[in-house]
Formats: structure tokens, sequence, C-alpha cells
């Protein structure tokens, strides 16, 4: 078997993504001809070499796009990297039918260490990583390809709210909380708050659920949770060298910008 006889029989099974070891230990060609073989189809457009050792198989569906939906190959690759994560994010809300916010990049999250972006022909994949990292609050759904993970619509908030300054600012993110918020559920904001320690983070989801006027018990939960100890004033958007000041409401929120949805 050959490497493109390979691929096909990959293809066969919905499956879009291949190592070079593994395509090494299944095809009879030598390391040079193997080589050759990939350098040939990548610049055909029928593969492309997503991260060094890790090709991604791009099929006549997606070849004008230059690019596969991130479903059809995150499990895969981070088996190959061998490293816990979970699509997140943006591209998270996007599975969850909140895709007000048009992106034309990806986003995973993974625990630390920090691995670098990709960006390759129309491929543009941004990892976070978090320290504070639980199996809770992250969904498996199912795609041509098999299962991925993905962050429930809790903690897609939260991460937006954290990361919101790396993300264009609060009202970058803000309409897509507000699409998000109707996909939460009782059950998802408890386990978030089972093992979610960033408290600053909880005080802005709950702030932005009142400002919302969505469900008050779930604001209730949030509430009851930074009551169990100490929490301080925040700003709702995190700027270098600026503090909160004086606050009036009960999440000690300070509100240093005017929110804006543009839904």
């Amino acid at each position: 078997m050959n490497a493109k006889e390979y691929i096909k029989h990959l293809l066969s099974i919905e499956n879009y993504s291949f190592s070079v070891k593994e395509i090494a230990e299944a095809t009879d060609g030598t390391s040079n001809s193997l080589k050759f073989e990939l350098h040939r189809l990548s610049e055909k457009g029928e593969i492309i070499n997503l991260r060094k050792g890790f090709y991604l198989i791009i099929t006549p569906r997606y070849s004008s796009a230059k690019k596969l939906p991130i479903q059809l190959y995150c499990e895969k690759l981070f088996q190959y990297l061998n490293r816990i994560y979970y699509v997140g994010l943006f591209s998270a809300a996007k599975f969850h039918g909140a895709s007000h916010q048009q992106v034309q990049k990806d986003f995973l999250i993974t625990k630390q260490p920090k691995f670098n972006d990709i960006s390759k022909n129309n491929i543009n994949i941004r990892f976070f990583t978090t320290r504070n990292w639980s199996e809770k609050n992250i969904q498996l759904k199912k795609s041509d390809a098999g299962f991925y993970k993905v962050s429930s619509p809790a903690l897609t908030i939260v991460d937006l709210i954290h990361f919101q300054t790396k993300l264009g600012g609060i009202n970058r993110i803000f309409a897509t909380i507000e699409e998000l918020a109707e996909e939460l559920t009782s059950k998802d904001v408890e386990e978030l708050l089972k093992w979610y320690s960033n408290k600053s983070t909880l005080q802005r989801f709950g702030f932005l659920l009142e400002e919302l006027n969505i469900n008050k018990d779930l604001q209730e939960l949030i509430y009851t949770k930074l009551k169990s100890d100490k929490f301080f004033p925040v700003l709702l958007s995190p700027k270098l060298n600026e503090k909160a000041g004086a606050v009036n409401n009960k999440w000690k929120v300070n509100v240093n910008v005017k929110l804006e949805s543009d839904l």
C-alpha cells in the first residue's frame, strides 16, 4: 500500500488526518519515498502539514476552503500531541448555536505549557492555556470523524470573560454571551461552581446575567457561591494600571466600559 492508497482508506472510514508515524507503519515505502510522496500530495493541495509530523486530508468538499472544520481532526491532533483539550470560546459558542460572531479562527483550550498558534494557508488556530482545569463542563459532541470535546455553555461564557482582553474586549464578546446565556441550565452552572475558582470572573458572569435580565435563579446560584467567601471589587473590563473604585451593585463590579450589544 502506498501513501495515496492509505489516505483513501482513511477517508473511507471518515478519518481526516494522520501522523507520519502512522502512515509509515501502514505503507511499504522507504522514508525517502514516503517523504517525496507526502511532499507531492501537499503540492497538489490534497494534504496539509498542520504541525510537524501531523497532516490533514483535504477532501474535494473542502478543497476550495483549503481547510477542514476543526471537529474533524481536533481529537486526533491532541492524541498525537498527548495533551488534553477542548474546543472553546467562539468556536464552542458556534457549536451551541451562538454564531453571531463570525470568526475565521478556531479556538482550542489546553492545559499549560503554552502552544504556539497555527497559521497556515487558510487555517488559523489559536491555543489558549489554563491552569484552572476540570473534566467537568466539557461535553462530547459527534462529528463525521467521531467524538470531540467542547466546553459547555457555562464554561464557554466564563472562558470568554476570563480571556476577554485577548479576544478584543468585553463588547466583542457581549453579544455571544447574550446568545449563550439562553442555553444555560441549572445543572451546567451548578457543576461549574463546584470547581471553578476564579472569583473575579464569576462576579462578572453574575453581573452580565443581571444586565441581560436572564434567569434570576442562575444569578442567585452564582451569588450564593460568591457570598460563601470574601470577594472584592473588580473592573468589568480589566485594564493595566487601573483599579476598581466604588461599586454600586451586589457583584462588586466596577462598570468601567459602556456595554453595547449589537444583537
